[in-house]
């Protein structure tokens, strides 16, 4: 993932930043050399206190670096320590690297230091890479950052800078599977002799060959412009050449309204179908600001955990990044701390609770709907395990991959994960529309049976919200 710089041996400067956000990246160098400028170990000693994700990084980063250094001599450290002796911890990666490690060891030079006044830790590491390429004219030095200002600094300066790259899910965010396929207009000339149909439990079935089904995924969604409207998704892939696929239940219809609500495009049609099907494990629904995403997900769990008693009951949390300045610690319970985040929920609620029995019946109602709707922080995922539940897990783009790993294995027999998100509007640090965890998981679940993802295009929230997203 790393660019290989035409086969030239290189050694990689690592920023502070790049081991807090990855901690195994040490490891993803190859056969290229990797130098730690002592700086970035005071800022991961600094760090590393905390219960939060990044303080985990730097903690475990340390006991990379332990393990290293452990029992190794002065000479040693000098020489370079081996990369490719890897710890348990690091055994995932995939080809075992084989350069080696480097400490700084002595202090920057009079000359060096004086250009760089001041005591910020940023000047302290761009010293040593210059250092380090004085040292070693042979080899090519890299900053590797994620701090695009570092990069910026370096670059000025005549060194070669990078971004950390082996987190990205893709090259390009176009490239991602937008969960949705438009046959051709012959689609059913090419396929009418090999085409084999029937009903079960009032669904109509199809199993499908061809050669062109190599490019088709579990769970996707296929359309075709006729009158009427062809739609269905693909439920079994059973070879490179053979599917089968299932008719979608139209949403549409007043009479087939999911607690109140109707699908107002194809695209919230394909979100219902996945979000009311129990087969499904996992959705996956990415869209700008007004597509519905919250609405669906909220009336498909409602109706499956009070008409259908499917799941017990709903969970939603979400990641508490403000998007203004924070507003400082929170009194109340854990639900009262979360309320201030859960506008979103509340706004749909009103939307979903309104009844024609009057204000006793709104009231009644929204009694009944809370009791069954518990909101909890991501803080305390760890270790719990979800039975039957249905949890929602809104502005999931600001989640890394490792948190979405942690957050989906905490399911348990029975249970359902919607994850929302829109990869446009990233609040994290460090994080891009190629390396958030809601891409990562996108991409990672494309190909099994009992998932789902769809792309929502078509706001519906407002004329005046629609217009705001197009010329803003």
């Amino acid at each position: 993932m790393i660019k290989r710089h035409n086969q030239t041996l290189c050694i990689f400067v690592l920023d502070t930043n790049v081991l807090m956000h990855d901690p195994t990246a040490i490891f993803r160098f190859h056969e290229h050399h990797v130098f730690l400028p002592m700086m970035v170990l005071e800022e991961l000693d600094a760090g590393k206190k905390g219960l939060s994700e990044v303080a985990r990084n730097a903690r475990q980063a340390s006991r990379f670096l332990d393990e290293f250094i452990r029992d190794a001599r002065r000479e040693d450290i000098e020489a370079g320590l081996p990369i490719h002796t890897l710890s348990d911890s690091a055994r995932a990666i995939a080809a075992p690297p084989a350069g080696r490690l480097f400490f700084q060891t002595k202090p920057l030079s009079a000359h060096l230091a004086a250009h760089f006044p001041g005591t910020k830790a940023d000047n302290d590491i761009l010293a040593a890479a210059l250092e380090l390429r004085e040292q070693h004219a042979e080899m090519q030095v890299v900053l590797v950052s994620k701090d695009i200002n570092l990069r910026i600094k370096a670059t000025v300066l005549g060194i070669a800078a990078e971004d950390y790259a082996n987190d990205q899910v893709l090259d390009d965010v176009d490239l991602l599977y937008t969960g949705r396929r438009s046959l051709a207009a012959d689609f059913w000339e090419h396929h009418a002799k090999t085409l084999d149909s029937w009903k079960e439990e009032g669904r109509t079935f199809y199993r499908i060959t061809g050669p062109h089904l190599s490019e088709w995924f579990p769970g996707e969604c296929l359309s075709l412009e006729a009158d009427p409207p062809f739609e269905a998704m693909v439920r079994e892939k059973r070879s490179e050449q053979e599917a089968i696929i299932e008719l979608v239940e139209d949403y549409s219809l007043p009479r087939h309204h999911v607690w109140g609500i109707c699908a107002r495009n194809p695209e919230q049609n394909f979100a219902l179908n996945m979000l009311m099907n129990p087969e499904i494990d996992f959705v996956t629904l990415l869209g700008s600001a007004g597509t519905g995403k919250t609405l669906l997900t909220l009336a498909a769990g409602l109706a499956q955990v009070l008409d259908r008693s499917i799941y017990r009951e709903i969970i939603m949390t979400r990641v508490t990044v403000p998007v203004g300045e924070d507003i400082g610690f929170l009194p109340g319970t854990e639900e009262e701390k979360m309320a201030p985040w859960m506008g979103a929920l509340m706004d749909n609620l009103e939307v979903l609770t309104q009844t024609e029995g009057g204000e006793w019946g709104r009231a009644a109602t929204n009694d009944l709907v809370r009791n069954r709707i518990r909101i909890s922080s991501l803080n305390y995922m760890r270790g719990r395990t979800f039975l039957h539940k249905y949890i929602i897990l809104d502005e999931a783009q600001n989640l890394t991959a490792k948190q979405m790993k942690t957050l989906i294995t905490r399911a348990g027999p029975g249970t359902k994960i919607v994850c929302l998100g829109n990869i446009a509007q990233i609040d994290t640090p460090y994080l891009t529309e190629t390396s958030s965890g809601l891409t990562y998981v996108v991409d990672r679940f494309k190909h099994w049976n009992h998932s789902g993802h769809i792309t929502l295009m078509r706001g519906e929230r407002s004329r005046l919200a629609d217009f705001a997203s197009e010329q803003l």
